[in-house]
């Protein structure tokens, strides 16, 4: 018994093995790795894998050189892709054929390059594995090609054109030469395709594929051309690699993704649809070591400027020292000196008779007579008056007798200086004080948090790398310190340093004017236009306030903070007006709360547009200019004396019945014929927006503002030489410099180097290299051009009216 359970135990564990030796033969049977022996990594094979059988392929090569790696597949399914895993001695790289994108985009050809473990010149051998599996039932062919990279390495100057596709990225080395320290690595192509440049640090593992390319350097979408400034003090071995990936779609150019088969389950089919050919070059740029030299040259233009204004203040004090100039005892010939006329005074008989009537006018003598003679008769009365209202304070005006009679004086055929120049001196000096003081308040409180997100989106760049948050100029986009692009915001010195200049001239001009009255005395005010100087201290906060806020505008220029560049200029554009009319229109002209009001909508309709420019904002926006023009309209019309409350549909009636109706002509006619004009010039505007709808709404809305100064401005010149009024030197060279410094500052303006309105691939269709001293572009030179035209256009307000200093008011008519 025992000796036959021995023979049946050694006779089971012999079957037992040959079944286990039978199983494994089996197993290696139907389950086989086909290994083809190692040789160099440079060949192109065929093969077939289903679920059970894998290909595996094994290959050398030296470190010195870069593997690039190609698959396809014509026959694999969704459900079942090849899967190709690629290992190397410190990283794996692996991808599935069909290679599919964002769940849509299907591509039957994949390559990649491996990504180089060893610095290039090291001389070590590698060894690389790549299998190939599949969950296919059926045999599924395939093509593998490995093979070398020639020319991995970009150089300097060096142009390449190269082939890419959303399954085929690329990717080049560049080492920074000794000498260089910054570079621009520039992109351009033929076709609008969407693709993405990126630049990394020359490290494994490399984000080459569309899913992962954003995680890591700098990069940014390019449709036709993009262009990224890089610094060697960026990298910490002085290398990097730049990466181009072609994105699936266009949505980076705002097309349609219909140009895609989604359908078709293979697209790859055709190659062609995505391929996209990229002519690479690397620049060198200005290094930082450099950049001093446009910074003092910069400067020392604007510098420039302030050693001509004091060359010409000293040799005009040198002048009337020695009298060339004249004497103000010698101009003011008419006026007893003893009579003091600072306040408003009542019509006399013989005004009140010629009232709605042109009449002969009187001699200056005359004139002066009858002056002297009202104000003799009021100077007790107006003496208590002027302390009255200096208790009060502030620019209410308590003098009744005006409040009763300005319908008089304002609504006569023939309007004069002194009609509209009745309030005191003092009255009027604390009225526009207040622009300025307001105007600085404003600009602190706008400025700071203006300051504050800007730099925020500049270290969101910084941080993330995504260059399409702001739209630079990338091909003349100059780095320094955490600013994309110093030049652009630097060129704004030019605001700031003019606009200081120019509170200077106006500041000495009204030192000057005080001097005079405290040594002639108030019979200075009754000759030539009223110099208050509120406005023009205002003019030039808000020209040192658009170089402030233009440059932060450019700290990341885009779509939601466009209005920061904006904003001063629409209040330049009403300051401007405002001032034009407060020459001839001290008493009637608006106040700083009221005009600052105004200004704030005005932005305010400026943001709406920026976010709501569709058809119906505009047909709106037209309602309300329209109504705008007209009421304004009305109250130029009548100088101040149209009431807006519930009788005004009354009156309009009546002007109707008896202005238009009755008469053959309009009772003020100069005015009607100006009104009609501007009205004519702001319908055709409010047509031309209805019709094409900008955009740009902020730049349309800016354009109207500009276009209405400068007709007025053209009107009130006109105007001047319809009344034979002289036009001084220095006003006629102020002209000539603004026409001819607007006309090229415009051409600058109009080269369109940037546009928001589109997205960050096609704006930088519109880039273009620097054109002055290699630190500049067309943009900033029309930020120059334009702080020297506006600034010679404030100096050409300020002295358009010197040649009435010496004319009596009453002489000076009013247009």
């Amino acid at each position: 018994m025992d000796s036959y359970c021995k023979r049946y135990l050694l006779t089971s564990t012999c079957l037992t093995r040959h079944v286990l030796v039978l199983f494994v033969l089996v197993s290696t049977f139907t389950s086989c790795i086909c290994q083809d022996p190692v040789g160099r990594c440079e060949f192109n094979v065929t093969g077939f894998v289903t679920s059970g059988y894998d290909d595996r392929h094994e290959c050398e090569y030296n470190s010195s050189k870069v593997i690039r790696v190609s698959a396809s597949s014509s026959e694999a399914k969704r459900q079942f892709p090849l899967l190709f895993v690629v290992r190397q001695q410190k990283s794996v790289l692996s991808w599935s054929v069909p290679y599919i994108i964002q769940s849509q985009y299907v591509y039957a050809d994949v390559s990649h390059t491996l990504c180089p473990e060893a610095n290039v010149a090291g001389n070590q051998s590698h060894h690389i594995v790549i299998d190939v599996t599949t969950q296919s039932p059926a045999n599924e062919s395939y093509s593998l090609k490995v093979g070398i990279v020639d020319d991995f390495q970009l150089t300097t100057g060096e142009e390449r054109t190269i082939r890419v596709n959303p399954s085929e990225p690329l990717y080049f080395l560049y080492e920074f030469p000794q000498n260089v320290q910054s570079v621009v690595v520039k992109a351009s192509s033929e076709d609008s395709i969407c693709a993405l440049v990126s630049i990394q640090e020359a490290q494994c593992p490399v984000y080459d594929q569309q899913r992962n390319v954003e995680f890591v350097g700098t990069h940014q979408t390019m449709t036709t051309q993009a262009a990224i400034t890089v610094q060697r003090d960026a990298f910490m071995n002085n290398r990097f690699y730049a990466v181009f990936v072609v994105l699936p779609n266009d949505e980076c150019a705002g097309g349609n993704e219909a140009i895609f088969n989604i359908t078709n389950p293979l697209i790859g089919d055709d190659p062609t649809v995505r391929d996209k050919l990229i002519q690479v070059i690397i620049a060198e740029s200005l290094p930082e070591e450099e950049f001093w030299k446009p910074i003092i040259l910069t400067i020392g233009v604007m510098l420039c400027f302030y050693l001509i204004a004091g060359v010409s203040i000293f040799i005009f004090d040198k002048r009337k020292s020695k009298g060339e100039l004249g004497t103000l005892e010698e101009q003011v010939l008419f006026v007893d000196p003893d009579t003091d006329i600072d306040h408003e005074a009542p019509l006399t008989q013989s005004q009140k008779a010629t009232y709605g009537t042109t009449g002969a006018e009187p001699t200056p003598m005359e004139a002066a007579k009858t002056l002297n003679a009202t104000n003799k008769n009021v100077s007790t009365n107006s003496t208590d008056d002027d302390d009255s209202t200096s208790s009060l304070g502030g620019d209410i005006d308590m003098l009744d007798d005006i409040e009763q009679e300005k319908e008089i004086y304002r609504t006569k055929m023939v309007l004069y200086v002194s009609d509209l120049a009745r309030k005191t001196p003092k009255t009027l000096q604390r009225k526009y004080k207040l622009y300025y003081w307001n105007l600085l308040t404003i600009s602190i409180f706008y400025v700071l948090p203006v300051m504050q997100l800007v730099l925020t989106y500049q270290l969101v760049v910084n941080t993330t790398g995504n260059e399409d948050t702001c739209y630079y100029n990338f091909l003349c986009a100059i780095p320094y310190g955490v600013l994309s692009a110093f030049n652009n915001v630097f060129s704004n010195v030019g605001y700031m340093m003019l606009g200081i200049l120019y509170l200077f001239l106006v500041w000495r001009k009204d030192y000057m004017h005080q001097k005079e009255v405290a040594a002639k005395g108030p019979n200075i005010h009754h000759y030539g236009i009223p110099k208050h100087f509120g406005l023009h201290y205002a003019l030039g906060i808000a020209l040192f306030m658009e170089g402030i806020l233009s440059g932060c505008y450019h700290v990341c220029p885009s779509y939601t903070n466009f209005q920061f560049d904006t904003a001063f200029m629409y209040i330049i554009a009403g300051l401007g007006m405002l001032k034009l009319y407060q020459q001839r229109h001290q008493d009637v002209n608006a106040n700083a709360y009221a005009s600052y009001a105004c200004l704030a909508i005005v932005i305010f309709i400026a943001m709406l547009g920026v976010l709501f420019g569709n058809v119906a904002f505009y047909v709106l926006f037209a309602i309300v200019h329209f109504l705008t023009c007209t009421a304004l309209s009305a109250q130029i019309y009548y100088m101040g004396t149209w009431k807006m409350n519930f009788g005004i549909f009354k009156r309009i009636f009546l002007v109707l019945k008896t202005d238009c109706l009755q008469c053959a002509r309009p009772v003020y006619v100069d005015r009607m014929i100006v009104l009609i004009i501007g009205n004519a010039v702001n319908w055709a505007l409010i047509v031309f927006g209805l019709v094409t709808t900008p955009k740009d709404f902020s730049s349309y809305l800016l354009a109207i503002l500009i276009v209405n100064l400068l007709l007025y401005m053209a009107f009130y010149m006109i105007m001047k030489l319809r009344y034979k009024e002289r036009i001084v030197p220095a006003a006629m060279v102020f002209t000539v410099f603004t026409c001819v410094i607007w006309a090229f500052a415009l051409y600058f303006f109009m080269l369109g180097l940037t546009s928001w309105n589109e997205t960050p691939a096609v704006s930088r269709e519109f880039n273009e290299g620097c054109i002055l001293l290699k630190f500049y572009d067309g943009h900033d030179v029309w930020h120059f051009l334009s702080s020297f035209a506006l600034f010679f256009s404030f100096l050409l307000v300020l002295t358009l009216d010197d040649d009435l200093d010496n004319v009596p008011r009453d002489k000076i008519p009013v247009f």
